[in-house]
């Protein structure tokens, strides 16, 4: 039967002996340097390891696929399970606006996992890559806002993104590929419960388990076991199930007119990208601006009602919480110049000065706004003088976004600024071995990154 699903699953078969653009191998190249930055500025958090000490207690073994930060004695699942959850921990992987997912992490993380141990050709682990993306961020689009609002996407489309990264990295046929989408549909899930219930430190295992879920899936559909071959669009499917309200059609509608890689934005602030413009339109405000916090008056921030739905923390108990806090994000950023690791991750919470100045924000949810999502992000902000002069500046574009995206410089400068305990002679190589990826033949066996780009 002809069907949304198996064409999409056809299509990912089919890319074994596509080429791929200049442009989408550049892409990847990004990509990939995005997930390093992720992983390896977390790579030395606590929470990184209780990761690898969690990995370690329920993937034991010997293989030699590397994890961020210390080595650790897992399998190959143990090492996906605990680079997702590393490369989330501090919020800055790749991200996409009508997905409302985190694609790189479910994307790249189980393919790097699988080259490790298994032999593939350059082509081979690039189309992967891609594989993942176009999966992951049409399961999003499908499912649409009413579901993203209900459930965290990066673990349930995400599910279906690992899935075909990893379906493809073991090069399953078009029927191979489509019942590991339907396995991996059965393990889709993510309840942001968890943001109501301050349980903000579990978040990082979502996309754990979602790339463990599409691994899992990829591995059972070679094995021979049978998936739901209608996983989106059958009568008890993700869609009818999980509150869909997406177009259905974009599940397979224009397959190869433009990788879905291409639509992704790379994060420029460690923070919740919800608050991307409001922080982005702070930032244009202080750069025009000679603004002393000792002269403002007040504070008026409106943002589209929907990010509130996440980054709905009025102001942080804990630092798990800044991200997530827009009083706080502007607050500190017009306090010192500053929102990066330390400031979300160090907070001075009791700060005299904070506090003052936080007193003086509001922070609403704007109605006429929400029309925009998710294609853009309004946000305002509006500083009142004491002097009685207003600025005010709004954003509904976020730097990084595939409208404004950052070039190769200005990724390997983030790198930096993201990963601030880098020594210089790690960022150079890591994004060496990123960029040469672009240029490499795409018959030749693919060289996994060495393992002290981990460490």
């Amino acid at each position: 039967m002809d069907t949304p699903e198996t064409r999409l699953s056809a299509y990912l078969a089919s890319l074994a002996s596509r080429p791929l653009s200049v442009d989408t191998r550049h892409r990847i190249a990004q990509s990939l340097l995005d997930w390093f930055t992720a992983g390896v500025s977390a790579a030395a958090q606590p929470a990184a390891r209780e990761l690898r000490k969690l990995s370690g207690s329920m993937f034991p073994g010997d293989d030699k696929a590397p994890v961020f930060g210390d080595a650790c004695a897992v399998s190959v699942m143990g090492t996906a399970f605990c680079n997702a959850g590393i490369t989330h921990l501090r919020e800055i992987d790749d991200a996409h606006r009508t997905a409302m997912l985190h694609p790189g992490i479910v994307a790249v993380t189980p393919v790097l996992a699988l080259a490790a141990v298994r032999p593939m050709t350059q082509h081979q682990f690039e189309t992967a890559i891609v594989a993942g993306y176009e999966v992951a961020i049409r399961c999003g689009e499908v499912l649409g806002s009413g579901h993203a609002g209900k459930f965290h996407m990066t673990a349930t489309a995400g599910s279906l993104g690992a899935a075909a990264a990893a379906a493809v990295s073991l090069g399953l046929d078009a029927r191979q590929i489509q019942h590991a989408l339907g396995i991996a549909a059965t393990q889709a899930s993510g309840l942001w419960q968890f943001v109501d219930d301050q349980a903000h430190e579990s978040k990082p295992l979502h996309p754990a388990i979602a790339v463990r879920n599409g691994i899992t899936a990829a591995y059972a559909a070679q094995a021979g076991y049978p998936g739901a071959k209608h996983f989106m669009n059958g009568a008890r499917g993700l869609y009818a199930l999980l509150h869909g309200d997406g177009d259905p059609a974009l599940l397979d509608k224009d397959l190869g007119a433009t990788d879905r890689i291409h639509s992704t934005t790379i994060k420029p602030w460690p923070v919740c990208g919800q608050l991307f413009t409001v922080v982005d339109a702070t930032q244009a405000l202080l750069d025009k601006h000679d603004i002393q916090t000792n002269d403002i008056a007040s504070v008026d921030i409106a943002i589209f009602p929907q990010a509130l739905r996440i980054a709905k923390v009025d102001w942080p108990a804990k630092a798990a919480e800044t991200s997530f806090s827009g009083r706080y994000c502007v607050a500190i950023l017009l306090l010192t110049g500053k929102l990066g690791i330390q400031e979300t991750e160090n907070p001075d919470l009791t700060n005299p000065r904070l506090l003052a100045l936080a007193g003086k924000i509001t922070l609403q949810a704007r109605p006429e706004y929400a029309a925009a999502f998710p294609d853009r992000r309004p946000g305002t902000i509006t500083i009142g003088l004491k002097n009685g002069q207003m600025l005010s500046a709004t954003h509904d574009i976020r730097q990084g976004d595939p409208e404004a995206p950052f070039d190769w410089a200005g990724l390997e400068k983030r790198l930096r600024q993201l990963a601030p305990d880098i020594h210089e002679k790690k960022a150079v190589a890591i994004a060496d071995w990123c960029a040469r990826q672009q240029h490499r033949t795409p018959g030749d066996l693919f060289q996994a990154p060495p393992a002290e780009l981990f460490t």
